[in-house]
């Protein structure tokens, strides 16, 4: 008998020690659940709402200066406020597959979707495309256009190269409407690159494309010698 009260005090103390500890797990929980509560209703502002943290006491920002609207879908042009105020070039259509000589091998190929470049090729819009092209297109296709970017050099399917027949022959729309709405398992970047931005990188490629298929005609005499110097005959 005197065992049993002599452990009895380390019993309760037992009890004690579990019963704070499930008091602290159910604060716990309560905690859990008010943080998920701030997570499903996050603080935000409405559409149109008042804030005092700007000037003007609007909680709504004005587009940056220079900002282009995007909208996709078939309502997009009525919904979004893009009819009518914005002058973009004429869409090309849907992706078209080509033959070895860059001739559409689609029935009913509707000819204005076979355009060239709409704006004039300028030093200043080859060198806007080459740095779009080295910021979007060469990790894939490569700063050279060869299709062997760092990214397929570690494993993701080979772009085909632009210095094939076929895309040399293709329509500068061709580059165009890929570079808008993708193509196979390239990612359409209609929503990252603006239209005068697509078609500098269409200059750039042709740029890419002619400095390695010249044809001889074209080279002036000093080019010429710089490739028998390097022992390239052409």
């Amino acid at each position: 008998m005197s065992w049993w009260w002599q452990r009895r005090p380390d019993r309760r103390g037992a009890h004690v020690t579990r019963t704070a500890a499930l008091a602290l797990a159910l604060l716990a929980l309560a905690g859990c659940e008010q943080a998920m509560h701030d997570m499903y209703a996050q603080p935000k502002y409405k559409p149109l709402a008042p804030s005092p943290l700007f000037a003007d006491g609007n909680s709504a920002r004005t587009p940056p200066s220079g900002s282009v609207p995007m909208a996709q879908g078939a309502a997009a042009d009525t919904s979004s406020g893009r009819r009518g105020r914005m002058s973009l070039p004429p869409d090309p259509g849907p992706a078209l597959p080509l033959d070895a000589h860059g001739r559409s091998l689609a029935r009913g190929d509707a000819g204005e979707r076979r355009y060239a470049n709409p704006l004039p090729v300028t030093l200043a819009l080859l060198e806007r495309g080459q740095q779009r092209f080295d910021i979007y297109c060469a990790p894939c296709h490569g700063l050279s256009g060869n299709g062997d970017g760092m990214i397929v050099r570690r494993g993701f399917p080979a772009p085909p190269s632009y210095h094939t027949d076929r895309l040399r022959n293709a329509p500068d729309s061709h580059f165009y409407q890929v570079i808008s709405h993708g193509y196979g398992v390239m990612y359409p970047y209609a929503d990252r690159i603006d239209p005068h931005d697509r078609w500098a990188i269409v200059a750039y490629i042709r740029g890419l494309q002619l400095s390695q298929h010249a044809p001889r005609d074209r080279l002036t005499p000093q080019d010429l010698s710089r490739l028998q110097q390097a022992g390239v005959n052409r």
